[in-house]
Parts: C-alpha cells; sequence; structure tokens
C-alpha cells in the first residue's frame, strides 16, 4: 500500500516573497518580530500600528496606521494589504490593549466591552478576514494569535476583563484550526508569560523595581527577550511548522510551575 504520508517543503526560515501581516508592529513583540523577518530574507510586510506608525525606509515593508473599531475596518485592513501585497500568507495579531488601571469591579460595562472588542473581537474579526482570503488563494497560510499563561489562572484584579479575552482566544484558535485545516491554513497561538516587551510598564505603569520583582518570581530569575518571542512566532509561520496547527505555545520560562 502506497504510503499517505507527505514529506513538506521544509525551511528553517520564512521563505522569500512569503506576504506577512502584523497587527500591533509597533510594540516591542512586534518591531522584534518585523527587524528579525526583514533579517532573515526578501518578505513583504504590513507593519501596523494602532496610534503611531512603523518608521522604516525598508521598501519590503508598508507601514499602515489604524485604528479597529468594528468588524468592518479589521476586513478593510486585511483587505487592503492583500491588494497591496498581491495576497497574504501570514497573520500575526499583536494587538491587544488593559485600558483600564483599577480593580475590574469598578469597570462601568462600557469600559468592560471595550477591553474584550480589543482583545477578543478584534483578532476574532482580523482573523476570520485572513482566513477569507487563504482559503480563497488555494496556497493555504498561518494565523498566529496571542494569548496569555494568566488567563489559565483567571488574570488579575486589574486584568481579569484581559484574561477572559485571552482564554477566549485560545477556543478560537481551535475552531479556526478546525475550520483551516482542509484548505491548509493552519492556526496557533503564543501563551505568553513575562516577556520584557514594554507591555507591563505601559498598560500597568510597572517602575524597574516591580519589573525586577515580578522576574523573580520566574524559575528562569528573568523575563523572557522580544527576540526569544520573535524566533518562536517565526518557527511558527515558516515550513518546519507545517504539522502544528490549533495549538497554544506557551513561552513562560517556566512561570507557574
Amino acid at each position: 500500500m502506497k504510503s499517505e504520508f507527505i514529506k513538506p517543503d521544509w525551511s528553517p526560515r520564512v521563505a522569500d516573497g512569503t506576504r506577512i501581516l502584523v497587527a500591533g508592529a509597533t510594540g516591542g513583540l512586534g518591531r522584534a518580530l518585523v527587524e528579525m523577518l526583514l533579517e532573515g530574507g526578501d518578505c513583504i510586510i504590513g507593519a501596523h500600528g494602532a496610534t503611531q506608525r512603523f518608521e522604516t525606509d525598508d521598501p519590503r515593508v508598508f507601514p499602515v496606521q489604524a485604528d479597529f473599531t468594528d468588524e468592518a475596518s479589521c476586513s478593510a485592513f486585511v483587505d487592503k494589504f492583500c491588494k497591496q501585497a498581491g495576497g497574504l500568507d501570514a497573520l500575526v495579531v499583536l494587538s491587544g490593549a488593559i485600558l483600564f488601571s483599577g480593580h475590574w469591579n469598578d469597570m462601568s460595562g462600557e469600559e468592560w466591552e471595550r477591553e474584550i472588542s480589543i482583545n477578543l473581537n478584534q483578532p476574532a474579526f482580523l482573523a476570520r478576514a485572513a482566513l477569507r482570503q487563504m482559503k480563497r488563494q488555494e496556497t493555504g497560510g498561518h494565523i498566529l494569535l496571542t494569548g496569555t499563561e494568566s488567563a489559565l489562572h483567571g488574570g488579575s484584579p486589574t486584568s481579569f476583563p484581559y484574561a477572559i479575552a485571552k482564554r477566549g482566544t485560545e477556543a478560537m484558535v481551535q475552531g479556526l484550526a478546525r475550520e483551516g485545516a482542509p484548505d491548509g491554513v493552519l492556526v496557533n497561538g503564543l501563551r505568553f508569560g513575562f516577556i520584557e516587551s514594554g507591555f507591563h510598564q505601559r498598560w500597568h505603569n510597572r517602575s524597574e523595581a516591580q519589573m525586577a520583582e515580578r522576574a523573580g518570581l520566574v524559575p528562569l530569575k528573568r523575563g523572557g527577550h522580544p527576540d526569544e518571542a520573535a524566533a518562536l512566532m517565526i518557527y511558527l509561520i515558516s515550513g518546519w511548522a507545517s504539522f502544528i496547527t490549533g495549538q497554544m505555545i506557551p513561552l513562560t520560562g517556566g512561570d507557574w510551575l
């Protein structure tokens, strides 16, 4: 009987010409990812920032500044990049925010809904638009979403709605992976632990002393570097990860062991 196993076209890096859309490219993780992609080959990158433009003179990068307000704006964002680049091979969603700094019990309904919209609804709308495009291309693709390890533990009083949204992202990864598998669309997520990307200083106003104290709780006694996260993201959108879909990959330094 003839084997049904098919050896994939493995590549230790993202292939030249790959069209990658990075939502949230102006944050610490996004910048690290774009810079590492540019060092590794001739990709076509859409670098998105919500409040600022990704500054670069590299002709391989399309800087896009956009604010995702609803499903229509998310779809338009994906469609615009597809027209510029001629298609879409990978979507990486790094955008997200914690806008309310107090205890979740003091949030208004509107503030709660805004946190859920930014951290769950927007990634869902972006991923759905990307999935539709990749299905039309008949060449498959990769969708990479982001979660947080703290979501498995209920978050904190100041990040509870964020944790709920990120726990929902885990279900989204599984559901989209089932939907995309017949067409070769691989959907995965990264469950980040304490990464020194600037996120905690920006959204929680953490001081250097607080950052050091938090790093001391990690078994490896440090926070993760953005380049470590970028390397894992690149692996997951490369040919090496062609048999991985529907998974949340932790990057935590052993946190919560």
